[in-house]
């Protein structure tokens, strides 16, 4: 989605080039703080404006300016730069002086110039202004400079572009008809969920929004016991030692709660993988329990700022359907060709379509490149042998090993990002984890295996209820009967008629208002009860 740009020396047409927001938000020359960031549909762009909040009245003045851009077809002129000429540039600019500062000294700096604006850019670019035919402003919220509450709050610009208006009219109608179905907004009519302000970021979830919870980690853990998942629970908190040997607290400390018990440093637990890498190192393993796939539900805690936060989307406490899997290097393309059948199988009941992009290894990466190479052959292995068309994502694979990118599609055909497949060859060299070979002289290392098929338990909620409009499917439904006497005097029926069907396992409830039978039926419509059951028996 978006204009065509060039990226990686590829023509691509998903979100919109470094042209239209950046050239038209004249004060990002002097006080924009980063480049450009990409996302599922459409890009952002911060800027540090003071004490100004820009909101939606500002729009229609940067996408005029946008327009006028255009229709002069300024050029993008790539300039390569050294480390003092960018700082002499940029001076008047701390953000992008301490950006400059942070790059390696024998980095190539490029900026480009575009009209008035010039900025730090990696590019390449689109040639000029003109190509972009279609763009819109689509909000502005707060973000603190590097994701730091103590760092200057800046203001994030969002922004989408097509190469064509009748598309961007379509995505923004779609835009207006996802508003209607907001999660924040259909829980205050279904009574699924609410926030405190006592416990920020941490949900209550009401009986009904614990049922369809429920009923995802049901089907989850249904599917564990026939693809051969060992359930653990791990605990919440660990002393940050744990974190030193997995590096989270060089680089996720400001992430995590932390507090001090007798005199020691703990941390609640962001994710689960290092108390996992416990588990397989607390006696000794062998080849023969090769692949070993550890699953866990365990509650993690993450210290997002509270501007980030967004109803379930977004929040502080939550849970994922989490897994560990521990096998050999023979094992990984077999290994991967499971989850990506896992994800295939849950999405397709979910209705979701997906897309798949292989993220290679990074510029910064830990680790032996002939490793790398036998990674990233078996995950394209396993892609071909899946039979779902895939993409390269050249350079972006995390620091410790390639992983698979999987992006789902809803019925609003918005993009999420929800499940995860991550090589890691680093965790296991961290905590030392070995097994016993076939000859039990050797010790030979594991490969670890992250993956997760909802991702957060709390963002899926969010998403299917959005997906869905309201109206669950009833084998996920909290409300799958009504049963509606006529009168008081077919109520006595009605309840055993109630117990009768609570009995067989299925959510239930009787209208027991003095109300007319037409009004109780339009109420259990209106509540999105799958079935209403009219009960005239006396």
């Amino acid at each position: 989605m978006g204009c065509f740009g060039i990226c990686r020396g590829h023509w691509r047409v998903t979100v919109s080039s470094s042209s239209s927001l950046l050239t038209v938000t004249r004060v990002a020359i002097l006080f924009g703080t980063r480049r450009l960031t990409f996302l599922a549909e459409g890009f952002y762009y911060d800027a540090f404006y003071g004490d100004l909040g820009l909101n939606k009245d500002h729009f229609k003045g940067i996408e005029a300016e946008e327009a006028k851009a255009v229709l002069e077809e300024q050029p993008f002129e790539r300039i390569e730069v050294s480390r003092q000429q960018a700082l002499g540039m940029f001076s008047d600019n701390r953000f992008k002086v301490e950006i400059i500062e942070d790059l390696p000294e024998d980095k190539t700096i490029t900026v480009y110039r575009c009209g008035p604006l010039v900025d730090l850019f990696r590019g390449p670019h689109i040639p000029n202004t003109s190509f972009v035919k279609a763009l819109a402003c689509t909000k502005a919220s707060s973000a603190y400079w590097r994701g730091d509450k103590d760092h200057d709050s800046l203001q994030r610009v969002y922004g989408i572009s097509y190469p064509d208006q009748k598309w961007l009219k379509e995505y923004l109608a779609l835009l207006e008809e996802a508003k209607k179905y907001d999660h924040r907004e259909l829980t205050k009519k279904q009574e699924l969920f609410f926030f405190h302000p006592l416990s920020p970021g941490s949900c209550f979830f009401l009986p009904h929004g614990a049922r369809v919870c429920n009923k995802l980690l049901e089907f989850i853990r249904s599917q564990y016991w026939k693809r051969g998942y060992e359930e653990v629970w791990s605990p919440n908190m660990y002393n940050m030692q744990l974190w030193e040997t997995s590096g989270h607290a060089a680089n996720y400390k400001e992430n995590m709660f932390v507090f001090e018990i007798e005199k020691q440093e703990f941390g609640l637990k962001p994710m689960n993988c290092p108390g996992h890498c416990l588990i397989f190192d607390h006696r000794v393993r062998s080849y023969r329990e090769l692949p070993l796939r550890l699953a866990d539900f365990g509650v993690l805690h993450r210290n997002d700022t509270s501007g980030a936060l967004t109803g379930l989307t977004r929040v502080r406490r939550f849970q994922q359907d989490d897994a560990h899997i521990f096998c050999r290097e023979s094992q990984i393309k077999d290994e991967v060709k499971g989850v990506l059948e896992f994800i295939s199988y849950v999405y397709k009941i979910f209705g979701f379509t997906f897309d798949l992009k292989l993220s290679t290894r990074p510029e910064k990466y830990l680790g032996d490149i002939e490793t790398w190479i036998k990674a990233e052959t078996a995950l394209s292995e396993a892609l071909n042998e899946h039979g779902k068309p895939w993409e390269i994502n050249e350079g972006d694979g995390a620091v410790y090993g390639p992983k698979i990118d999987i992006s789902v599609s809803d019925a609003m055909k918005r993009k999420f990002q929800c499940a995860t497949l991550q090589l890691d060859f680093q965790l296991p060299q961290r905590f030392n984890l070995s097994y016993s070979a076939e000859d039990e002289s050797k010790r030979e290392r594991p490969v670890m295996i992250h993956r997760a098929i909802l991702g957060s338990v709390e963002r899926m909620f969010a998403i299917l209820l959005e997906h869905f409009k309201g109206k669950w499917p009833f084998w996920l439904s909290p409300r799958q009967a009504m049963v509606c006497p006529v009168s008081d005097k077919s109520l006595s029926y009605a309840l055993k008629l109630r117990e009768r069907i609570h009995g067989a396992g299925y959510y239930v409830d009787v209208g027991t208002s003095g109300r007319t039978i037409q009004k109780k039926v339009r109420e259990a419509q209106v509540a999105q009860y799958n079935y209403i059951l009219v009960c005239w028996r006396g």
